[in-house]
């Protein structure tokens, strides 16, 4: 089974050290802080906001909001459940032209079957159609999540209005950059199936090349039933130092077809998941202050 290269020592989220692996990216460890990150994101428009917030007595929100409650839990629970399962279930349908196995004769000569194999042509840009999309899925149902949990904690008035706030501030002036870098990710991603693709081309002609040898090494005649069994009767006779030499090896089978594509699935539904766990950082922050009392 084709494996992505094996990369340690980079620590940080799973989707990370995931695009790090799978794209042998040669990524150094950053010694900046969060902190000197965020204040680099944020637009003076943005800091002067974020100092507003932090610096002045938070709104007073009017009763009569939803208070939190079992629901929303459940909710988020559904929410994540079923981005989770969107995922699973559109990485493993993705289009792609791929020959199965029963496409071809099972016993077809290696050149044959490499010539069909060839003629299949698979196209990263149904893949990178499919991440976008699922992208815009996450971005819309996690947003309109965080918001309702949002409002919530501001109805608590005092300073759970105040880290409402801050929490709106921070969406507002993040989002651009997250999705700027969130956004490139399929781009990275057509490097790690472009290099599957190619090592299974390898792979493929490889065995291919060594099919070919031996069928030159050892060509298949007509035999005759009589010099047949003459052969079998001096072979009987003959001593045993004098044994017939041993067949070639036999040619080891191309790798199944379609099978670095379903590595590539896999992958690519490892990485979305990874991603949807960040996505959801935010939402889990806000649950953790709706539950402290």
């Amino acid at each position: 089974m084709l494996q992505a290269p094996q990369r340690t020592g980079l620590s940080g989220p799973t989707l990370i050290r995931l695009l790090t692996r799978l794209t042998d990216a040669d990524v150094q460890q950053s010694r900046q802080s969060l902190s000197d990150h965020l204040s680099q994101w944020l637009g003076w428009t943005d800091a002067i906001a974020l100092s507003a917030a932090l610096n002045t007595s938070p709104p007073v929100i009017a009763p009569g909001a939803r208070l939190f409650s079992s629901a929303e839990e459940r909710e988020c629970v559904r929410v994540r459940t079923t981005l989770a399962d969107a995922i699973a279930s559109d990485t493993a349908a993705t289009a792609a032209r791929r020959v199965t196995p029963g496409a071809a004769p099972a016993r077809a000569p290696a050149k044959k079957l490499a010539a069909v194999l060839a003629e299949d042509e698979f196209d990263y840009s149904s893949f990178r159609q499919r991440y976008l999309s699922l992208q815009h899925t996450m971005e819309t149902s996690i947003g309109n999540l965080r918001s309702r949990l949002r409002g919530m904690v501001a109805a608590r008035n005092g300073e759970w209005t105040r880290l409402a706030v801050v929490d709106a501030i921070m969406d507002r002036a993040l989002l651009p950059k997250e999705r700027a870098l969130l956004g490139a990710i399929p781009k990275l991603l057509q490097t790690h199936f472009d290099r599957l693709r190619k090592a299974d081309e390898a792979a493929r002609a490889a065995a291919t090349a060594q099919a070919e040898a031996a069928e030159l090494a050892d060509p298949v005649d007509p035999v005759d039933p009589v010099d047949a069994a003459a052969q079998t009767d001096a072979d009987a006779g003959a001593p045993a130092g004098d044994a017939a030499p041993a067949s070639p090896e036999p040619a080891a089978p191309p790798p199944p077809p379609g099978a670095w594509l379903d590595t590539f699935r896999a992958d690519m539904r490892a990485v979305l998941l990874a991603e949807l766990d960040v996505r959801l950082q935010p939402v889990e922050g806000l649950l953790a202050a709706l539950r402290t009392r």
